[in-house]
């Protein structure tokens, strides 16, 4: 069997009269309802082409919300071998209507979830299917993503003889900070939250140029200023936890435990999947996150009712 085909899909949502609803669309070529998805561009980050494919499919632009469950099943490949197809889903919620239709879609239909579960040709699509109805009935379904960003590759120390804060980044993490700003739009990231050092700053200028938005720069999120306070960086933090508005945070690596550590005690255990999402954080807190890395939290409430629900990795 070849190699893996990577893809990637959403399930839009949206509230009709305060009735679930969820859009299938139809593929003439199969005759086939099921969800919007499609194969990643090369180099595409998995969230990235979960956005693409639904505007190109659905004309619906969206804001992905918490992961779904992932499918895999065996189609043929370009040459008519058998390759596993690996398909990323994320609950998506609707909030404009759709457009013209292109490509190969010719119906976008809006179902409540009965009927949605009736019309889905494949038993797999009723996998996602259900964890979005779970996570509706538990109240988890409307969701706020913060990402958390260790700042990507820098220039080195060694090889810097200028003040340690004005260290910029190399051309690899030039290239990750374009790359992460594809991320944060995926999300619909809003505000923009950094340490004042140069490598961190420089890591969510892409983004905040391509938007409009604010570098709104902090020092307790250096590395100077968590050395002398180490309680601002938390403060921080909880400011954003406040606003409850789709944000990315970007700092350091000595700084991220902490922050991580006050996440870990935004995880109810008896949240459905609340194992899981205390492994990711230990994990990332614990192991270090990587140059680049992004760090995708999903949260419901905000101030002291936040609490998260989901968590994603998004390696360099």
């Amino acid at each position: 069997m070849t190699a893996p085909i990577p893809a990637a899909g959403t399930v839009p949502w949206r509230r009709r009269r305060g009735q679930l609803e969820v859009a299938l669309v139809h593929r003439p070529k199969y005759d086939d309802w099921s969800w919007s998805k499609g194969k990643l561009d090369p180099g595409e980050p998995w969230p990235v082409a979960a956005v693409r494919e639904t505007l190109e499919e659905t004309s619906l632009t969206v804001g992905l919300g918490r992961p779904l469950p992932t499918a895999e099943y065996v189609v043929l490949d370009g040459d008519g071998a058998p390759a596993t197809k690996t398909v990323h889903y994320w609950a998506a919620e609707a909030t404009e209507p759709a457009g013209p239709l292109h490509n190969e879609i010719d119906e976008v239909r809006w179902l409540d979830v009965v009927a949605a579960s009736d019309r889905l040709d494949y038993a797999r699509d009723r996998v996602q299917l259900r964890a979005l109805v779970r996570a509706d009935k538990a109240g988890t379904l409307t969701t706020w993503p913060l990402v958390l960003v260790r700042h990507a590759r820098a220039v080195g120390r060694g090889s810097w003889s200028g003040e340690d804060p004005l260290r910029p980044l190399d051309r690899v993490g030039e290239r990750r900070a374009v790359l992460l700003s594809s991320l944060f739009g995926a999300y619909g990231v809003k505000r923009l939250v950094t340490s004042p050092s140069v490598r961190c700053a420089r890591t969510l200028a892409p983004y905040a140029a391509e938007r409009g938005l604010p570098l709104r720069t902090k020092d307790g999120l250096s590395e100077e200023g968590f050395a002398v306070d180490p309680k601002r960086a938390v403060r921080h933090l909880h400011r954003l936890l406040e606003r409850g508005t789709p944000a990315a945070l970007c700092s350091h690596g000595p700084v991220l435990p902490d922050l991580l550590s006050t996440l870990l005690d935004l995880v109810h255990p008896g949240e459905p999947d609340a194992a899981t999402v205390t492994a990711s954080l230990e994990a990332a807190r614990d192991d270090a996150m990587g140059k680049g890395e992004a760090l995708v939290v999903h949260l419901v409430g905000q101030a002291e009712e936040a609490r998260v629900v989901a968590v994603e990795r998004h390696l360099p």
